[in-house]
């Protein structure tokens, strides 16, 4: 496989609304932006909440959270109460969410990790907490849908071997999917807290891809209103290049499959 052609993951300039009604919305999150105004990170000037609240021209609340390096579906509310009947949904583990993830390595076979965490505290926002907390139960379920071996040497090895992954959550915990896939000894590529440094650097020079590999593809959950089933999915614009790149699967139906495999396992 050449590996001369160079691939652009290109990261979204404005917010793209996925769906919406007059209780809620949901937008596809760029990668590399901040749901809300952080002083984590003082120098920064967009923000998901505050880019979509002028886009409507109202007040959005905001249901759940997505890492600042992740892509895909955001759930905001349109009002206070159905913010907390979505809060709840969320926290009681009625949401199925599906992820798609490039890995490290071959992932061999799907399975369901029950490996606890102890919750990650920022240095700054948390220097007031307790660190001595229990670890927190986590589980996610994982599936390997492809993998690709590129010619080129990384560390000791003559070439390098990635995966694509479908994942799905059934707990909440920070940074859930990237700790445990790092547990699995297959860290995310793009993953600088948790991920393999030269594997992140080979997809910057060969890929010229350096976002986080993890995309939040599908949310579903009940309607907090009408009681109806939604499901809602991020695009694979973003991904496409790549993908193609790598010889993956493009086809929406071939990931809808995969994500109705995992949801069977939390059934």
């Amino acid at each position: 496989m050449p590996v001369s052609k160079r691939i652009e993951c290109p990261q979204l300039s404005e917010l793209t609304i996925l769906y919406q009604d007059e209780w809620l919305v949901a937008v596809d999150k760029p990668a590399g932006m901040l749901v809300h105004r952080s002083f984590l990170d003082k120098h920064e000037t967009r923000f998901v909440m505050q880019t979509l609240r002028d886009q409507l021209g109202q007040h959005v609340f905001p249901v759940h959270r997505l890492d600042r390096p992740t892509s895909g579906v955001l759930l905001f509310a349109l009002s206070s109460e159905v913010a907390r009947l979505l809060s709840e949904q969320n926290a009681s583990q009625h949401w199925q969410k599906g992820y798609l993830a490039v890995v490290r390595g071959y992932l061999e076979q799907g399975g369901t990790l029950d490996y606890p965490l102890k919750e990650q505290q920022d240095k700054i926002a948390d220097k007031f907490s307790s660190d001595d907390k229990a670890a927190q139960s986590a589980v996610t379920d994982y599936l390997p849908l492809a993998k690709v071996e590129l010619p080129i040497p990384v560390s000791r090895y003559p070439a390098a071997r990635y995966s694509l992954v479908a994942l799905s959550p059934r707990t909440g915990r920070k940074h859930q999917l990237r700790r445990h896939l790092a547990h699995l000894r297959h860290p995310i590529v793009g993953d600088t807290s948790h991920g393999d440094g030269k594997h992140n650097r080979l997809f910057r020079e060969h890929l010229q891809c350096s976002q986080l590999m993890l995309l939040a593809k599908q949310l579903i959950l009940t309607h907090p209103i009408s009681g109806k089933t939604l499901c809602i999915e991020a695009s694979l614009a973003g991904w496409q290049p790549l993908l193609q790149r790598l010889g993956w699967p493009l086809q929406e139906s071939f990931y809808q499959q995969a994500f109705e495999q995992l949801y069977k396992e939390q059934r």
